[in-house]
C-alpha cells in the first residue's frame, strides 16, 4: 500500500543536485525563478530531476536567508473598477516574471481605510508597496517616506514619492486634438474627481489642445465628477440636454464615457453621429460596445514593470517620475461634426 503523502520524506535541494549530478549551488541557481529560465543542458537536467523527485522550492526559507519575502503589496481603491483590476493584473504579471508574488488590498476612497489596509500589507512583511490610490492630498506617501518604507505610486503622483504613470497630459491633448481635427468646437470635458492627479493632468492636456486651436472651454463644460458610469450618465444628461449642448465630450475614463453614451441614447442622440465621445484607458469593454468607443489606451504593463523597477531601485531620487506614452484608438463613437446649432 502507498504511504500517506504526509509520511513521505521531504525532497531537498541536495537530493535534486545529487540526482542531476551537479553542485547544490548550481541546482539552486537553476531553480530560482527570479533568475529566469536557462535552456542549457545542465539546467534541463536539474529541472528534470526536480520534477522526477517531486521537489518543491522552500520559498519561506529562501526569503529568510535573503531577509526578504519576494512579496509586493498593491493597494487599490477597488477591484470592481476595470482600470484597477487591469493595473493589479499587470503588476502581478510583471512580479511573476521576476520571481515575486503580488498581493492586493482594497481601501475605497477613505484615508482611514487606506491606512488600515496598508498596515495589513506591512504586517505580512511585504518587501514594498505599490499604491494605485488616487488622492492628490493623500497623507500616506509622506508617512511611508518618514518611515523609510519602500513604495511607488502607480497611475498617479504626488510629485515627491517615486511614481510610474501614464503621460496623462499628453493623453488629454490627444483626445481633444482628435475632436478638434474632426471639426468640433463645442467640446466638454468630464475630468473625474478634482482630487486625482490623472483627472487634473488630462484636463490640462485637453485645455492645451483647445488653446492652440483658439477654442474656449466654458467653465460649465469642464465638469468634475466621480469616475463611475452613473456619474457619467448624470453629467452627460445635464450637458447634452442644455441649450448650448456640446457636439463632443472627452471623458477622463471609459466608465464616464459609457455613462454619457447611455444619456445620449436616452435623449435620442446617436453616438458618433449626433455627438462624439472619447474615453480614456481603453478597457476591454470599450471595443465591444454597440457603438465602439474611441479611447486613449493606457500601457498598463509598461507602467507596472516600471513601478517594480523603481521599487527595487532603493537609490531612486525624490520626485523620480516615469511616464509612459498613451495611444489614441479611434473608433465609431467619434465622427465629423454635424452642422447643428445650439438650441434657441
Amino acid at each position: 500500500m502507498e504511504p500517506e503523502q504526509s509520511d513521505r520524506r521531504i525532497v531537498t535541494l541536495k537530493d535534486v543536485a545529487r540526482n542531476a549530478g551537479v553542485s547544490i549551488s548550481t541546482a539552486s541557481r537553476v531553480l530560482d525563478e527570479r533568475l529566469g529560465t536557462s535552456q542549457s543542458d545542465t539546467a534541463r537536467r536539474v529541472r528534470a530531476a526536480a520534477d522526477e523527485l517531486g521537489y518543491r522550492r522552500n520559498v519561506s526559507a529562501a526569503s529568510l536567508r535573503r531577509g526578504a519575502t519576494s512579496t509586493i503589496g498593491v493597494l487599490v481603491p477597488r477591484l470592481t473598477d476595470a482600470v484597477m483590476a487591469l493595473a493589479f493584473e499587470a503588476v502581478e504579471r510583471s512580479a511573476r516574471r521576476h520571481g515575486s508574488f503580488a498581493v492586493v488590498a482594497t481601501c475605497g476612497d477613505d484615508p482611514d481605510e487606506e491606512r488600515r489596509a496598508t498596515e495589513i500589507l506591512l504586517d505580512r512583511n511585504v518587501d514594498g508597496l505599490i499604491l494605485a490610490t488616487a488622492r492628490i492630498d493623500d497623507a500616506l506617501p509622506a508617512s511611508l517616506r518618514a518611515r523609510t518604507i519602500p513604495h511607488v505610486l502607480m497611475l498617479r503622483t504626488d510629485d515627491v514619492s517615486p511614481s510610474s504613470l501614464g503621460d496623462d497630459e499628453t493623453g488629454g491633448y490627444l483626445a481633444a486634438r482628435h475632436l478638434l481635427d474632426l471639426g468640433h468646437r463645442r467640446i466638454a470635458v468630464l475630468t473625474g474627481p478634482d482630487f486625482t492627479s490623472s483627472g487634473r493632468d488630462r484636463l490640462r492636456g485637453a485645455q492645451r489642445a483647445l488653446a492652440e486651436a483658439g477654442v474656449s472651454l466654458p467653465s460649465h463644460h469642464a465638469v468634475h465628477t466621480g469616475y463611475g458610469v452613473e456619474a457619467g450618465a448624470g453629467a452627460g444628461y445635464r450637458l447634452l440636454a442644455a441649450d448650448d449642448a456640446p457636439t463632443a465630450v472627452f471623458a477622463a475614463n471609459d466608465n464616464l464615457a459609457i455613462g454619457v453614451i447611455a444619456s445620449a441614447r436616452n435623449l435620442g442622440l446617436t453616438p458618433g453621429r449626433d455627438v462624439s465621445l472619447v474615453g480614456y484607458n481603453d478597457i476591454p469593454l470599450a471595443a465591444q460596445l454597440p457603438t465602439p468607443l474611441t479611447s486613449v489606451a493606457t500601457p498598463f504593463d509598461q507602467i507596472a514593470t516600471t513601478a517594480l523597477d523603481l521599487l527595487r531601485d532603493r537609490d531612486a531620487a525624490p520626485g523620480t517620475m516615469r511616464r509612459a506614452l498613451p495611444t489614441l484608438i479611434p473608433r465609431a463613437s467619434t465622427g465629423p461634426v454635424l452642422d447643428r446649432a445650439p438650441r434657441a
